[in-house]
């Protein structure tokens, strides 16, 4: 079933919300309850972010092919996947989607809706832990619509729970959920002149998956050139 692009739009919308909500909600939550072990709050933002990412994928992938993510929607779009007109309508909504969910995640807990991130994440380990995790998650994402499908939710939560703690970065490797970090002066949160470089490294990342998986994960049976 073929549902509309105000449905896709929506649930991309919503996805990124929930997305950004839990990532930055998680946070704040541990950093009360940790008394101060970053390791421990590290790991509760980590299960958090993982598990919501099963969720809804599962709940949108049917409908919007749950993108939640301007990195993805460039790759499907390389892929002619989708329009460009409704890959800017996706990364539009999901901007604005991830910010919403930051803004919710702050009042849940009592703070300023609107705040500005704080945390320095630069240098090139950092970037190099951001082209990396997006370089895996697309990896991921284009494997498991090559080969297993339904295992895609799960696929990816493992990843991002993996990634959170085997790059320097601890995986954003999303420039819409970046976008929403920036304004959120919290544990999930980055310094907004700290985001370009992160976003750039994501989308790097992103474009330099495309064509490698794209050409590993060819069907060899409908190459063009085959000639038997």
């Amino acid at each position: 079933m073929q549902f509309d692009l105000t449905r896709r739009l929506a649930a991309e919308a919503l996805g990124t919300f929930f997305l950004v909500m839990a990532v930055v909600g998680s946070g704040i939550m541990a950093a009360k309850l940790a008394g101060g072990n970053e390791a421990i709050a590290l790991l509760c933002n980590t299960l958090a972010t993982g598990a919501v990412l099963v969720v809804i994928i599962v709940i949108f992938v049917s409908i919007s092919g749950a993108h939640f993510n301007p990195a993805v929607t460039l790759v499907m779009l390389l892929r002619g996947k989708i329009e460009s007109g409704a890959a800017l309508a996706y990364v539009a909504v999901q901007i604005v989607g991830g910010c919403l969910g930051a803004v919710a995640a702050h009042l849940m807990f009592g703070l300023d809706p609107v705040q500005l991130g704080s945390t320095a994440r630069t240098g090139f380990g950092q970037w190099l832990g951001e082209f990396i995790a997006t370089f895996g998650l697309i990896a991921t994402i284009l494997g498991c619509v090559r080969f297993r499908l339904d295992a895609l939710p799960m696929a990816v939560g493992l990843y991002i729970t993996s990634a959170y703690w085997f790059t320097s970065s601890t995986s954003f490797a999303n420039p819409a959920v970046t976008i929403a970090r920036a304004l959120s002066d919290t544990f999930a949160g980055i310094a907004p002149s700290d985001a370009p470089g992160f976003i750039v490294a994501e989308l790097l990342g992103a474009v330099a998956a495309a064509y490698v998986f794209g050409w590993l994960f060819v069907d060899e049976a409908a190459r063009p050139d085959r000639a038997d």
